[in-house]
């Protein structure tokens, strides 16, 4: 995904002279080709995300699009306070780009494990929270998001993330991507949790189980429209994602369903516990540890499939 951001966001620079990089001093490897092309718009911050923060906030007042780049916690919770008051508050209209959403950087510990921030920057008035599901999603995301005005949080995985869609996708913001139809189960899916939702899909299909895919790669706006539809025409509701279960996908979801009497439907949140990882690894290792392996899912998900659909063998 990171690369597929950066090629999206070389090309969009291109044709909008307000496309401004503010970095904090890191990913040389991805970002030196924007540097070298338009070094009047490209400023390394050094290691002071609030700093970067502030910065672009300023610039984007006086009619820029200034996106800010780091890694995992540090663009949003080391800078919340920036962003809250200098960016949300004035609605400037700043993209604020997080590398290695959920367990990315699994290997480096808690303080890199990005699994709180859905949540975080969800309950930001006037922030948009946008988290894609493979590369191709990703270069749609950041395309979207110069065109959308205010200020804009992008969730991306490392590198590596497969590419999930294969054809052509109609992606805008704050609507939901079909990715498989299924008239038995929805499963919603955020972030780079998608191709392991797929999978678990494909092979509930092996069972007589018709499962929907839903990329939701937009948390705020919700796609109000998708989450309904799902609750009136199939039979239960799944959501998916590397994030904690309080306040990301599916909190937002299940916000949707409380609400509407019409919208009563077996649902279950898979996630993250509030909790801090007491293992490091690799991000399949803290996946499969944290019951987010496609293994793991179809266990977990047995007894609720079982419950509702009697002839259901795992």
């Amino acid at each position: 995904m990171r690369d597929a951001f950066f090629r999206a966001l070389l090309e969009t620079a291109e044709r909008d002279p307000r496309v401004h990089l503010i970095v904090g001093d890191l990913g040389f490897g991805v970002v030196e080709a924007f540097a070298r092309r338009f070094p009047d718009r490209f400023l390394n911050t050094g290691v002071a995300e609030q700093n970067m923060t502030g910065i672009a906030a300023g610039m984007a007042l006086c009619g820029k699009v200034v996106f800010t780049y780091s890694i995992a916690n540090f663009p949003t919770l080391r800078c919340l306070e920036q962003i809250r008051n200098d960016v949300c508050y004035h609605g400037a209209d700043v993209k604020i780009v997080a590398v290695g959403g959920g367990f990315a950087y699994g290997a480096l510990g808690v303080t890199h494990h990005a699994t709180e921030d859905l949540a975080i920057l969800r309950a930001l008035p006037g922030m948009t929270v946008v988290a894609p599901g493979d590369p191709v999603e990703a270069a749609l995301a950041t395309r979207a998001v110069v065109d959308w005005p205010g200020p804009c949080y992008l969730r991306l995985g490392r590198a590596g993330e497969p590419v999930v869609h294969t054809g052509p996708v109609d992606f805008r913001l704050g609507r939901a991507v079909t990715v498989r139809p299924g008239g038995d189960l929805t499963l919603i899916s955020t972030g780079a949790m998608l191709e392991t939702g797929v999978r678990v899909a494909d092979w509930l299909g092996t069972r007589g189980i018709g499962t929907r895919v839903l990329s939701l790669h937009t948390l705020k706006p919700l796609d109000v429209d998708a989450v309904l539809a799902a609750a009136s025409e199939t039979r239960a509701v799944v959501t998916l994602e590397e994030h904690s279960v309080i306040g990301g996908l599916g909190s937002a979801v299940a916000e949707v369903l409380a609400e509407r009497a019409e919208a009563r439907v077996p649902f279950k949140m898979l996630g993250l516990p509030s909790a801090f990882a007491a293992e490091t690894g690799s991000q399949a290792f803290m996946r499969d540890r944290e019951g987010l392996s496609p293994d793991a899912i179809r266990a977990t998900l047995h007894p609720f499939l079982k419950a509702i659909f009697p002839d259901f063998h795992g």
